[in-house]
């Protein structure tokens, strides 16, 4: 019966972290690990099942025995053996610092020649709003001389005469 209460008991998140002694980062993490997904009350309120949390502090006890083994063979390295990884280390970092700095000088050749780019590009733009405004005008004036022009009517021997009334009055 006892047994049987614990299973259904709900912790909240705030009582996960203090029995894992955990941040949410690291829960989260947990959860990925033990594919578990927290559930939500009626309120909207994330809980987890007390199975859940005892999963969870299983997982975290195996991480931190995967770990604490990774570390010891790092701290029982000999004086001779730290110095040789101290220095692979340090070229390693000159090779990262010089593989930054050849990239962002191609980088900063590569953009040298955009702000002249930039500026070409607006002002063409520019020509081309006004080339399009211009386009616009002609159209119109092209309207009114063909109105203009129809309104002339052939008498004969080349000569024209003017109408008053438009066809389209």
């Amino acid at each position: 019966m006892l047994e049987q209460e614990s299973r259904e008991q709900v912790l909240s998140p705030q009582e996960v972290r203090n029995i894992l002694k955990a941040d949410n980062r690291e829960i989260v993490e947990l959860c990925k690990h033990a594919s578990i997904l927290p559930k939500k009350n009626s309120r909207g309120q994330t809980y987890f099942s007390y199975d859940e949390v005892k999963h969870l502090r299983q997982i975290q006890a195996q991480k931190s025995a995967v770990s604490s083994e990774v570390k010891i063979p790092a701290l029982a390295v000999s004086g001779k053996h730290s110095s040789a990884i101290a220095s692979i280390l340090d070229s390693i970092k000159s090779m990262e610092n010089n593989l930054s700095d050849k990239i962002g000088k191609v980088i900063d050749e590569k953009l040298e020649g955009m702000d002249e780019v930039v500026v070409e590009l607006i002002r063409c733009k520019t020509d081309n709003e006004t080339l399009r405004q211009k386009i616009i005008d002609l159209n119109k004036e092209i309207y009114q001389l063909k109105n203009d022009v129809s309104c002339y009517k052939p008498v004969g021997f080349g000569l024209y005469k003017k109408n008053e009334h438009h066809a389209w009055e």
